[in-house]
């Protein structure tokens, strides 16, 4: 490989060397550049010197502002010839392309696992360091990272920021909001080989292909159960743990998983999202409503026990 400047070949060489000369002062990570490091070190500071003109939003980046403000022009310049969705920028792209080809080219050393991103990568490799540099201010639980953090903290404030507008419902995540509009659309994109069975997201279909392997990749170092779901696994250990990190602000009764505590608060604030599609009755459980439709549904129908 050739450069015009001997600046850029230093930097180039260093990938063959490993030398990553400057050292973060407070948590001891090495980078190739002083400019990688500066931008590390935003994390640590909180600085985001790059601000939107248009909503005032602000970023650690200037790439990630630019990005940013592709939200407000629309703009999406770079087109996925096999499935026509569009992108901003020509990374995502090419992250984008990966889904069709299958490839998944980078392998975690210690267990084989095989990722799309390199991102996804530095994110499973701390399952196996238990590295959680994330850490809640209000109830001290440790996050790997950051976004996970910051989607925490919504639990602990009740902020549900991305709204359905066809139902009203809210959500934590805008994933979560992608997820329940596919119930309005009826889209389910991924299909199982196996079974034929249709799927909202592709972490589910994953998850479901685990019922035709038997795979459950996540054990209890204290009892030995294993598990399909890392989020399962984490909910078993508070049995050993004793931990109950989901607090009602009102009464301050305590719970081991978010959706209990969003069942609990329901007994305060009297929300019913669950409706009745035959007649219209209200309830704050899924589970209350299915038992509610067994009424109209069958031939013998009893007489429904109070339940709401």
């Amino acid at each position: 490989k050739s450069f015009t400047q001997s600046s850029p070949l230093k930097r180039h060489q260093q990938t063959h060397t490993g030398e990553r000369p400057h050292h973060c002062s407070q948590c001891g990570k090495s980078f190739m550049t002083l400019s990688e490091l500066s931008k590390h070190q935003r994390i640590h500071t909180g600085e985001r010197p790059y601000h939107c003109s248009q909503c005032g939003k602000s970023f650690k980046q200037v790439s990630h502002l630019t990005q940013h403000q592709q939200v407000h022009t629309g703009e999406c310049l770079y087109h996925c010839s096999q499935c026509g969705k569009s992108f901003s920028t020509l990374s995502h792209l090419k992250k984008h392309h990966l889904f069709h080809t299958g490839e998944r080219p980078y392998h975690c050393s210690q267990c084989g696992k095989s990722f799309t991103w390199s991102s996804s990568l530095k994110r499973h490799q701390r399952t196996h360091t238990g590295v959680r540099p994330h850490h809640c201010s209000q109830c001290g639980k440790s996050f790997i990272t950051l976004q996970e953090l910051k989607q925490h903290l919504l639990f602990h404030t009740g902020e549900r920021p991305y709204h359905c507008s066809q139902c009203g419902k809210s959500f934590i995540t805008l994933q979560e909001l992608k997820r329940h509009q596919q119930v309005h659309t009826g889209v389910r994109p991924y299909h199982c080989s196996q079974c034929g069975k249709c799927f909202i997201t592709l972490q589910e279909l994953k998850r479901h292909q685990q019922v035709h392997t038997g795979e459950r990749p996540y054990h209890c170092s204290q009892c030995g159960k294993s598990f399909t779901r890392s989020s399962s696994l984490t909910q078993h250990q508070r049995t050993h743990t004793g931990e109950r990190p989901y607090s009602c602000s009102q009464c301050g009764k305590s719970f081991t998983q978010s959706s209990s505590l969003t069942q609990h608060q329901r007994t305060h604030t009297g929300e019913r999202p669950y409706h009745c599609s035959h007649c219209g009755k209200n309830f704050s459980h899924a589970r209350n409503v299915k038992k509610h439709q067994r009424i109209h549904t069958s031939k013998h129908p009893k007489a429904e026990p109070g339940v709401g």
